[in-house]
C-alpha cells in the first residue's frame, strides 16, 4: 500500500498569471510550444493553499464537484481501468487533452490540460500532487491527484480514482475542488463551470470506453 507525496512539498504561495504564462489563443499550441511553457513551470508554485485536500476534505470557499460511475466487476475491470490511467485514456476527449502524452504518473510530475473552449485554445499547467496505489485486502484503489500552477485557467485540486469495492465492484471516482484563476475565467465562471461538468461526463464515458475495449478482446480470446 502505498499513498507518495512529492518530496518537494514546500508550502506555496498564492501567485498570479506573469510573462511565463501561456495566453489563451486562436491557434493550437504545437508540442514544442507546450513543452517550452511546462518546462518554465518546473520550479513554480501551486496557486492554491489546501495541497492535497482532495485526499482529506476540500477545503471551504472553493466549489466542490464529485463524479463517480460504475465500470463492471471484478479484478480484470479493476487492471484494464488502472492501465486506462496510466495511458491518461480519462483525458482523450475531442476537445481536451494531456501534454506530454506519456507525462509519468509520479508526484511531482509537470503536465498540461490542453482545451479548446469558448473558440480559445488553453494551456493549463498541472503538477501531480500524490499517486495512490492501495491493497487493504477488503478493498483496492488506485489513482492521483494534481493541483494547478500559474496560467491555469482554475485554481484547486482534482483526484481521479479507480476503486475496487469488497463486492467486486469497479467503480471511477473524480472529486475536485476549484475556484477561477484566470481573468477570463473568472469573467466568464458559468461557462467555466459547464465545461467542468463537460468534463466530468466525458471522462467518464472515456474511462468506460476503455474498460469495454479491453474487456472485449478478452472475450474475444476465450
Amino acid at each position: 500500500m502505498s499513498h507518495e507525496h512529492p518530496q518537494h512539498d514546500p508550502r506555496p504561495h498564492v501567485c498570479g498569471v506573469g510573462w511565463q504564462d501561456a495566453l489563451p489563443s486562436l491557434r493550437q499550441p504545437s508540442p514544442g510550444q507546450v513543452a517550452q511553457w511546462l518546462a518554465r513551470q518546473q520550479r513554480r508554485t501551486f496557486t492554491y493553499e489546501a495541497i492535497g485536500a482532495t485526499a482529506t476534505q476540500p477545503p471551504q470557499g472553493y466549489r466542490v464537484d464529485h463524479t463517480r460511475c460504475l465500470l463492471g466487476q471484478g479484478e480484470a475491470v479493476f487492471a484494464a481501468a488502472c492501465d486506462a490511467f496510466r495511458g491518461w485514456r480519462q483525458f482523450g476527449l475531442s476537445w481536451l487533452s494531456i501534454a506530454p502524452a506519456d507525462a509519468p504518473l509520479v508526484p511531482g510530475t509537470v503536465l498540461a490540460i490542453v482545451a479548446k473552449a469558448a473558440g480559445l485554445w488553453w494551456v493549463n499547467p498541472c503538477r501531480i500532487v500524490y499517486v495512490i496505489d492501495e491493497d487493504t485486502g477488503t478493498k483496492r484503489r488506485f489513482g492521483f491527484a494534481y493541483g494547478t500552477l500559474p496560467g491555469h485557467a482554475g485554481r484547486g485540486e482534482e483526484c481521479f480514482l479507480v476503486e475496487m469495492l469488497p463486492n467486486g465492484e469497479v467503480h471511477y471516482d473524480i472529486l475536485a475542488f476549484s475556484q477561477p484563476g484566470h481573468l477570463l475565467a473568472r469573467l466568464g465562471y458559468p461557462l467555466m463551470r459547464r465545461y467542468q461538468k463537460r468534463f466530468g461526463r466525458e471522462s467518464a464515458s472515456a474511462i468506460r470506453q476503455a474498460v469495454a475495449e479491453v474487456m472485449q478482446k478478452k472475450s474475444g480470446q476465450i
